[in-house]
């Protein structure tokens, strides 16, 4: 006879997560819900995974976007500067040789 495989939603893994964050006994719930103690840790892994990289992000601050901007302008200008300057300068005597031989 083949089990069932009971598809969870993440709302009732959340559930179950927050009521072994709540100090419940991994062992009495696995038992209670008929999941394995391994699935239930890998889902708690996950969300204390999730919260972790989560409070690590940089708040959406229009002064962070405003920064950004701002160096990717001075990169564009100062490239432009760099070619500007390449532009202005004499070629070299050898340029003006060639052209005395042909």
């Amino acid at each position: 006879m083949e089990k069932a495989v009971k598809r969870w939603t993440a709302s009732k893994k959340m559930g179950i997560v927050l009521r072994i964050l709540r100090g419940e006994s991994l062992e009495d719930l696995s038992r209670e819900i008929g999941v394995s103690a391994s699935q239930i840790e890998e889902w708690h892994r996950t969300a204390i995974g999730s919260i972790e990289s989560s409070l690590k992000s940089r708040p959406e601050d229009p002064l962070y976007a405003e920064l950004d901007l701002a160096k990717r302008r001075i990169g564009d200008l100062s490239m432009e500067n760099e070619l500007l300057r390449e532009r202005s300068r004499p070629p070299p005597i050898c340029f003006y040789i060639s052209s005395l031989i042909s």
